[in-house]
């Protein structure tokens, strides 16, 4: 996958490269000492055998809702462990691409369309058919590089784009928006944090 000029690879796309290299099998355990179900945090370590003989190659993946996508709140134990197979198969087969999957807001983005729903739904306004990055990946990618909070860059985009939420606004407005917060926060990160916390909810006092 082509992301923010950077490719990276699937699971799906590692999966299918052991099963042609003929993976002999994948272990995953939960690393109950290092996990934290209350906050859910989870941790997961993944071996892979690339033979019956093999002595196996190991790797490990987190999760919690500090690097996940809010679209997979809830399901932070299986990302943790799509994480660990992942990074296992990477390092059975050589792979130096970091995997799509690592990337937090990324995380359980919406599978593609079917052909035949391609056929008969119309792309989304703030989407791409023509090979490039969605533009919701784009700013994914932006919010990961830079440690922003995803909820404050929606409310800063929506009042950027003079809209209630960030869904309604045209694609020529968030290609805008998406092109001064790489900007901003390339030349001045924390003046932008400044200006994200702004948008954030006060906390309720409770009497």
């Amino acid at each position: 996958m082509y992301l923010d000029h950077r490719w990276y690879v699937t699971h799906s796309g590692l999966l299918r490269l052991a099963f042609r290299r003929h993976c002999s099998g994948i272990k995953t355990t939960l690393q109950n000492q290092l996990s934290d179900s209350q906050n859910n945090r989870w941790v997961f370590k993944a071996v892979v055998y690339k033979s019956p003989g093999s002595s196996g190659f190991f790797g490990y993946g987190d999760a919690d809702p500090t690097n996940t996508s809010p679209l997979v709140r809830g399901a932070e134990m299986r990302v943790a462990e799509t994480r660990a197979v992942n990074r296992a198969l990477r390092k059975a087969y050589g792979i130096g691409l970091c995997s799509v999957e690592e990337l937090g807001c990324l995380t359980g983005s919406p599978s593609p369309l079917r052909k035949e729903d391609q056929a008969v739904k119309p792309p989304h306004p703030n989407g791409s058919n023509n090979g490039q990055p969605k533009l919701r990946d784009r700013l994914c990618v932006l919010i990961r590089q830079y440690n922003l909070d995803p909820i404050l860059v929606k409310a800063y985009a929506a009042d950027f784009c003079g809209t209630p939420t960030l869904k309604e606004a045209r694609r020529d407005l968030v290609e805008s928006f998406i092109s001064h917060l790489a900007k901003s926060a390339k030349e001045n990160r924390d003046s932008l944090v400044c200006k994200l916390n702004s948008y954030a909810q006060p906390a309720e006092v409770k009497p």
